[in-house]
């Protein structure tokens, strides 16, 4: 057979599973990718030795985007969120797949529904790169799910389904209405497995300190540098800090929690480190800055013996990364304000400070959090083997 000349060939369109199974495999793709950022995030909290596949650089880190309270929305992680979304998306799809749909329907409900999580993929691309200042390589990837997801959707309904949006919009709902007693089950497992995930998910991201106890003992080393635990230690941990460095914090609660449940023959020194390039000479451009102004009220609330309850406080100050004074502190602590205030300006304050930096620099320290034990020095973390002097 021969074509006229000036005719274009026509081309028969890809069945309809070509284009839905791609849209369910994509679906599949993204609760996968979030089930596992939900298990990155949990255990970047909560596993003191974990670090993720995708920890690269300061700037490509999955971590750093887990440690955000950013990654925290309406009191769920992030990832949670998008194995909801994800899931949500299932149950439409799992409804379009019944014989009474022709195929076309529930399209529009779909466009909308993965419009509105491009629409997310771009708010959360804008703050880490505004506000966390990193990237997480396997939320890139949602995101370009969530992008072709909305492509595949407004494609699939553009070529099944002759009618404007609007009249497909209200067959869509006449078609859930055909099928209600499929769609009600769906729903209804759907609402109880997000209730029963909100109530029993416990707030892991919060870690909070153990309470002060007068069971615990307090004091200063020979030197100046409080500590906290046992009066004649069997271990002695010397811990270097950034009350903004995430790690920092986390180990110090998870050491607090250690102390706490062995007084007797645990000891943990706490002294300071901030990555600040204000006050650290080994950090030559702006980072964590603030951090070492918080040690300067660290520093004077230890002269008033409210360094262990402003220590913590402050630590918590430095997760949140947001703006506070020294009122908020006084009013928490029990700290006179004004002090507080004229403490960040006092010269020997300011010294103590220095003489933490520059002693931390003779021992080779170079990044936070760092743990002198017995005359060795750890970064980041504790051997078990280590800490297990300690616990008897």
């Amino acid at each position: 057979m021969s074509l006229k000349p000036g005719r274009k060939k026509m081309t028969r369109p890809l069945p309809y599973p070509a284009y839905f199974l791609p849209v369910v495999f994509l679906a599949l793709l993204g609760l996968i990718d979030s089930i596992y950022l939900f298990v990155s995030h949990y255990r970047v909290y909560t596993d003191m030795g974990y670090r993720s596949f995708c920890a690269i650089t300061r700037s490509m880190n999955c971590d750093t985007v887990s440690q955000s309270p950013y990654s925290i929305l309406w009191h769920l992680p992030v990832p949670v969120w998008g194995i909801f979304g994800y899931l949500f998306l299932l149950v439409f799809l799992f409804l379009s797949r019944d014989e009474r749909s022709g195929k076309n329907r529930l399209w529009p409900l779909i466009f909308l529904l993965t419009l509105l999580y491009s629409l997310m993929s771009v708010f959360f691309a804008f703050v880490s790169t505004f506000y966390i200042g990193s990237y997480c390589i396997l939320c890139i990837a949602t995101y370009a799910i969530n992008l072709f997801l909305l492509y595949l959707s407004w494609l699939i309904r553009r070529r099944f389904d002759p009618d404007s949006f609007f009249t497909a919009f209200t067959k869509d709902f006449k078609f859930l209405f055909q099928v209600k007693k499929k769609a009600l089950c769906l729903f209804l497992g759907f609402f109880a497995l997000a209730t029963l995930t909100k109530v029993l998910l416990p707030a892991y991201w919060k870690m909070p300190a153990p309470p002060l106890s007068t069971d615990v003992s307090t004091g200063f080393t020979r030197e100046g540098h409080p500590w906290i635990g046992a009066k004649t230690p069997v271990l002695t941990i010397t811990a270097f800090s950034d009350y903004q460095c995430f790690q920092c914090r986390k180990m110090h609660l998870f050491l607090r929690r250690l102390v706490h449940e062995h007084p007797d023959t645990m000891r943990l020194v706490h002294r300071h480190f901030p990555m600040d390039h204000k006050f650290n000479p080994l950090v030559k451009t702006p980072f964590h800055v603030g951090s070492g102004e918080m040690a300067l009220l660290a520093i004077f609330a230890a002269t008033q013996n409210k360094f262990w309850e402003t220590n913590d406080l402050l630590f918590e100050l430095g997760r949140q990364k947001r703006p506070f004074n020294t009122k908020e502190i006084g009013e928490k602590t029990g700290l006179d304000p004004l002090a507080l205030a004229r403490a960040r300006k006092d010269p020997a304050i300011r010294f103590r400070l220095k003489r933490d930096i520059l002693e931390a620099i003779k021992l080779g320290i170079r990044a936070t959090p760092a743990f002198l034990i017995d005359g060795n020095l750890y970064t980041a973390q504790i051997p078990s083997k280590i800490l297990k002097k300690g616990i008897h």
